[in-house]
């Protein structure tokens, strides 16, 4: 009797962020990465015309699933998982993405100083010989920060951490000294719940040990 020989999954990750790379990294996961082009504010700016305002946890959702579409279009092998993510920092109702310049970053933690906010990270997983049947789930995380002082501030501004990241913050580097706690998942602050990932690859039919290198 014939035995039939699935195709290995292989994961490919559409982002450039060293910090989700470095969560499925430190988890043990073989992946590779693939940079998606998508324009994050032609996206956004077209689902508000077409559906409304979006809310911080779904702009980190449409954002996700446009970067893994993006790389999905691309074409790759058989048994291709391709993971799109993005995260979207919320304090008091409002979303708030990457500063990019000192002054941004310097009035946003202004605003982070002794106050708590959610860190959204949207996830799409999709599997390539199944688009139709993508799958995605947002992760939010409560952020509990300390009073900063503003030398504090200042000397985290210049070291230029917090200009590429959501939020201008982030929980595995030099901010951690600022934040006093978190409800939620650890990993998801960097940017990737991988609990997430193991539950969407469960829903494809893929186990995530058979991503383990």
């Amino acid at each position: 009797m014939s035995t039939q020989t699935r195709t290995p999954a292989r994961l490919v990750l559409a982002s450039a962020s060293w910090g989700r790379k470095k969560v499925l990294t430190d988890a043990g996961l073989q992946f590779s990465t693939q940079v998606s082009a998508v324009d994050e504010d032609a996206v956004l700016a077209t689902a508000i015309d077409r559906h409304g305002q979006q809310s911080p946890a779904q702009t980190a959702q449409l954002l996700a699933r446009a970067k893994a579409e993006d790389v999905a279009r691309a074409g790759h092998p058989a048994g291709t998982m391709v993971l799109g993510c993005d995260s979207v920092f919320e304090l008091d109702g409002v979303a708030y993405g990457k500063p990019h310049t000192e002054q941004v970053a310097r009035e946003r933690w202004q605003q982070l100083s002794g106050s708590t906010g959610v860190l959204h990270s949207g996830h799409w997983l999709i599997d390539t010989a199944n688009p139709e049947q993508a799958r995605g789930q947002v992760s939010s995380t409560v952020v509990h920060f300390s009073t900063v002082s503003d030398a504090e501030i200042e000397a985290y501004v210049a070291s230029g951490e917090p200009l590429p990241c959501a939020g201008a913050f982030t929980i595995d580097g030099l901010a951690a000294a600022f934040i006093e706690s978190i409800e939620g998942n650890f990993q998801n602050v960097v940017g990737l719940d991988v609990f997430v990932l193991r539950g969407l690859l469960d829903q494809a039919g893929v186990s995530i040990v058979d991503l383990w290198k």
